[in-house]
C-alpha cells in the first residue's frame, strides 16, 4: 500500500465536462498559486477541447495560456490531453505536424502528456509517445475505456502491454463515460498491476454516480493515481470531487496527504466564479442512465436534442438514443468518444429521418470504415463494409502514413493570409503556424482581431 497521487482537472476536464471549456485564463489565474501550493501529482491544464475553445470563443492564444499557467504554478507538473495522431484536433496530421506540436507544447510547458486514440489503435498514437520520450517529459498513454461483448479483460491487459512495449512511463484508464464499474475496475487494476510495469493512473466521470465507488475499488486494488475535481466544479457531467476522495482516503494507508482547508479555498472560489458561466451550464441533474444502458454521453445526448430541435423533430428523440447501440454494433463496438461518438450520433440521426438504415452514409462514416480513422477492433457488418467500399477503397495502414509533412506550407498559408489582411508577419513564431494548421478558420478569426494582434508573437 501506498499514497495515491491525485491530479487535479478543473483547469480542463472539469470546466470542459461541465461549462463547455469557457473558463479563461483571467478567471485561473487569481488562484492558480493556491492550486499549485496543493501538492497535487499533476494539474491537467491544457489540450482537450480548452485549444480549439481559445480561439473560437474565448479570444486567447492558447499558447499564451499555457505560458502563463506554468508561469503561475510553476511547481506542480502541467498535464495535457493528446489526441494521438488528432493531437487537440479532430482530423490526423502529419508526423512533421505532431513533432513539431509536441516539441512546442513542451517548451511552453506541458510535462505530463496524456494520449489517447479514439479507436484505441496502437498505431495511432506510437509516433506521440517516441515524440514525448524525445522531449524528456512525461508519456502517459490512455485506453479508452468502454464496454462490449468483445472488450474483456484480456483486451485491456493486452493493450496495455502493448503500451509498455512504446516505452510510455504510464498508463491511464480513460472512463470518459463514468461507465467503469467498482468491481470491474478492481480486477482490471489488480490485473494490470500483475502484468505490466508501470505507474497506473485512472480517469472516470461522475455521469452514471459510479465514480466515487470507482475510484475506491481502483484505489483499493492498488493504482497509483486519480483524477478529480474540486468540489465545486464536480459531479454530474464531471468528476468525483477531490475534497471527497481526500476525505474518505484520510488516515489510511492510502492517505493522500493533501490539506482540507487549502482545497476549501479554491472550492470557494470557484463556487463564486461559477454562477459566472452557468449559461454553459448541461441539462443533466443526478445520474445519467443512459450511459449505463446505451452508452451514450451525456454531450453526444445533448448535442442530438439541439439537432432534431432544428428539425422540428424532438419526438424522434428516443428513436435516435435507440439507434445509436445499433451503429455501434454494426462498425464493431468502438467506443463513443471525439470523434467516433459524433460519427455514430449522427449516422443514428440519418437513419431515423431516412426511416431506413444507411439510406445515407457521411464521408466521415466512410472514412471510418474504411480505416482512414485507424483499425476498428471488432468486426463491420458485410453490408457497411460493401457500401463503403463503393464509396472509397480501404486503407490496412496508419492514417498518418498517406499525409504529406505540411508544416512548411501551413507556414506559407500563414503568410499569405497575413499579407492579404494586412497583419504583421505572424507565421514567425511556430507556435502561430501550429494553431493555423490545426484551426484554419478559428485561428484566423483570431489574428484578425486587432485587440489580439499586439499579445501574438
Amino acid at each position: 500500500m501506498s499514497k495515491v497521487g491525485i491530479t487535479e482537472v478543473v483547469l480542463r476536464d472539469g470546466n470542459q465536462s461541465l461549462i463547455s471549456t469557457r473558463l479563461t485564463l483571467e478567471d485561473i489565474l487569481p488562484i492558480a498559486s493556491a492550486i499549485d501550493e496543493i501538492g497535487f501529482w499533476s494539474i491537467e491544464s491544457w489540450g482537450g477541447a480548452t485549444f480549439d475553445v481559445c480561439l473560437r470563443h474565448l479570444n486567447e492564444d492558447p499558447w499564451e495560456r499555457l505560458r502563463q499557467l506554468k508561469k503561475a504554478m510553476p511547481n506542480t507538473p502541467q498535464q495535457m490531453l493528446l489526441r494521438g495522431q488528432n493531437l487537440v484536433g479532430y482530423k490526423h496530421f502529419s508526423d512533421q505536424i505532431v513533432a513539431k506540436f509536441i516539441n512546442k507544447s513542451a517548451e511552453n510547458g506541458i510535462d505530463v502528456y496524456r494520449v489517447f486514440d479514439a479507436l484505441n489503435d496502437i498505431n495511432n498514437i506510437r509516433f506521440s509517445i517516441l515524440q514525448v520520450k524525445e522531449n524528456n517529459k512525461h508519456a502517459q498513454a490512455a485506453m479508452a475505456y468502454t464496454t462490449s461483448p468483445i472488450h474483456n479483460l484480456n483486451y485491456w491487459v493486452d493493450l496495455a502491454k502493448n503500451m509498455e512495449d512504446l516505452g510510455a512511463d504510464s498508463i491511464a484508464i480513460k472512463d470518459m463515460s463514468g461507465i467503469l464499474k467498482p468491481y470491474d475496475a478492481f480486477d482490471l487494476v489488480s490485473k494490470l498491476k500483475k502484468e505490466i510495469s508501470l505507474p497506473v493512473h485512472m480517469q472516470t466521470h461522475a455521469t452514471t454516480g459510479m465514480s466515487a465507488a470507482t475510484n475506491l475499488k481502483a484505489i483499493e486494488a492498488g493504482i497509483d493515481n486519480i483524477d478529480t475535481s474540486i468540489s465545486s466544479m464536480s459531479m454530474t457531467y464531471g468528476h468525483s470531487a477531490t475534497e471527497t476522495l481526500v476525505s474518505i482516503l484520510k488516515d489510511t494507508d492510502y492517505s493522500s496527504n493533501l490539506d482540507l482547508l487549502k482545497l476549501d479555498k479554491i472550492s470557494e472560489y470557484f463556487k463564486n466564479l461559477r454562477s459566472k458561466y452557468s449559461e454553459f451550464e448541461g441539462s443533466l441533474k443526478g445520474v445519467d442512465v443512459q450511459m449505463l444502458i446505451r452508452q451514450v454521453p451525456g454531450g453526444m445526448l445533448s448535442n442530438l436534442e439541439t439537432q432534431l430541435k432544428e428539425l422540428k423533430q424532438e419526438e424522434n428523440l428516443n428513436k435516435v438514443i435507440n439507434e445509436i447501440p445499433v451503429v455501434r454494433k454494426d462498425l464493431g463496438y468502438p467506443p463513443l468518444v471525439t470523434p467516433v461518438s459524433q460519427i455514430v450520433g449522427a449516422q443514428a440521426l440519418a437513419n431515423v429521418i431516412d426511416k431506413q438504415r444507411y439510406k445515407n452514409i457521411s464521408i466521415e462514416m466512410i472514412n471510418l470504415i474504411s480505416g482512414w480513422y485507424g483499425k476498428l477492433f471488432g468486426e463491420v457488418s458485410e453490408d457497411l463494409k460493401q457500401l463503403a467500399k463503393e464509396k472509397k477503397e480501404p486503407i490496412t495502414s496508419r492514417p498518418a502514413d498517406f499525409i504529406e509533412n505540411n508544416f512548411e506550407e501551413s507556414k506559407k498559408d500563414l503568410q499569405n493570409f497575413c499579407k492579404k489582411n494586412s497583419l504583421k508577419d505572424l507565421s514567425k513564431s511556430e507556435e502561430n503556424i501550429l494553431s493555423f494548421a490545426l484551426f484554419p478558420y478559428s485561428a484566423s478569426d483570431f489574428f484578425n482581431t486587432s485587440a489580439n494582434e499586439s499579445s501574438l508573437n
